[in-house]
């Protein structure tokens, strides 16, 4: 198939979930299909950026992102029926560029990673399919119920707006993409051809070893890893901090050896740093972004996720590297089975006791660990998820 694909990002380097993803779909896809690509640039992004998506696209149009946070977007949103997402996306320079390659060229199809850059699109009759990595308005929404009272009324504001325009493009899109069957459950509300294309894993980078296993080595690390750019994220790490880490040191016994939590990630705030002055947190933003060498040095991944939607891409990391994670129902999106594959927790208590069970009995970490990776061998393959995804464009083209 000659496919466009329309993207919010540019999907390199793999600073994010969202960029994990779709290059590694470009990539697979890229073997069968001709594939153009118009998507925003970031500031930080670089020539060679653009080189290493460039080698599996036969062309790549790369437009500069606007400011997201500028008065004129918030003064737009509050004179306008669109949220303050969608004009922050909206971009006349992409548009143009779309035009002008639906005009020279005859394409099969056009893929959609994100609905928030869908009113780039002109009137077009070429089947549209669109990948949702989250619900987005209930993202915003889970934000909003925890901000303060003036601000909550006009983020709820635009929460209304949102949840409008995104359920306008899934009616719009010929065949609608979900990351997990939590959101196909949301998103069926609206249309019931929902599918479901889940995110993957690497499973030949991604490896596990035998020293996992070796539960009563001295020092035991406990890691959160994120981009702070998202609000999950900061969420999640305000939570541990506050609550989470304090119930888990308190009841660490010395004995079983030195406890650490790793919090690992890009730009982290000096709010989040100033939360702690236990000597036992460490705060990282140079460890590098090769992630399956993280893993590797974890014992267990705390993911007590509040705020977000679709799959995370560090619990899928995290079980193919055969570290056991610990996550709120919420983060357990590709639905694994609790107390063999990962565990679940429901409240700061259960978070505590069940990361501290986990660090003292041998016999659970190795069953979960090696349950857990062979769950990823046979549902979250890259090959296999990238086939489905053939399978919904045949399904739209057809």
């Amino acid at each position: 198939m000659k496919i466009l694909l329309v993207s919010s990002f540019l999907p390199y380097p793999l600073f994010s979930g969202g960029h994990i993803r779709l290059y590694n779909i470009l990539k697979l896809l890229s073997k069968n299909h001709e594939i153009y690509l118009v998507c925003e640039k970031r500031n930080y992004q670089t020539w060679q950026d653009l080189e290493n998506i460039k080698k599996f696209c036969k062309k790549v149009i790369a437009v500069d992102r606007k400011s997201q946070w500028s008065l004129i977007n918030i003064v737009k949103t509050g004179f306008s029926r669109m949220p303050f997402l969608l004009i922050g996306h909206s971009n006349d320079e992409m548009k143009k560029n779309i035009s002008l390659l639906l005009q020279n060229n005859k394409f099969d199809l056009i893929h959609v990673e994100t609905f928030y850059v869908m009113q780039n699109l002109p009137k077009t009759q070429i089947p549209i399919v669109l990948a949702e990595h989250n619900v987005e308005y209930l993202v915003y929404k889970r934000f909003a119920d925890k901000a303060f009272l003036p601000l909550r009324l006009l983020l709820y504001l635009d929460v209304l707006k949102l949840k409008y325009w995104e359920e306008k493009y899934w009616k719009k899109a010929t065949k609608l993409v979900a990351v997990s069957k939590v959101d196909r459950k949301i998103m069926s509300k609206k249309r019931k051809d929902v599918e479901v294309v889940p995110n993957g894993v690497d499973i030949d980078k991604f490896k596990v070893q035998s020293s996992k296993f070796k539960v009563n080595k001295k020092e035991k690390t406990i890691l959160f890893i994120g981009d702070f750019k998202w609000i999950e994220n900061v969420d999640s790490v305000r939570w541990i901090l506050k609550d989470i880490w304090p119930k888990i040191s308190g009841k660490w016994k010395m004995e079983n050896g030195k406890l650490k939590l790793w919090i690992v990630g890009r730009n982290i705030p000096d709010s989040i740093k100033k939360l702690t002055k236990d000597k036992n947190v460490i705060f990282d933003e140079n460890a590098g972004w090769d992630t399956s060498k993280i893993y590797q040095k974890a014992d267990v991944l705390l993911a007590p996720i509040r705020v977000g939607g679709g799959t995370s891409f560090k619990i899928l990391e995290a079980m193919a590297s055969g570290v056991p994670v610990v996550t709120t129902p919420l983060g357990n999106a590709i639905t694994a089975k609790e107390n063999e594959k990962i565990l679940i927790a429901n409240n700061i208590n259960e978070l505590s006791e069940k990361i501290i069970n986990l660090l003292n009995n041998q016999e659970l970490y190795k069953n979960i660990a090696i349950k857990a990776r062979k769950f990823i061998e046979e549902k979250y393959d890259w090959e296999k998820i990238v086939g489905k995804l053939e399978e919904v464009y045949t399904s739209a083209y057809a």
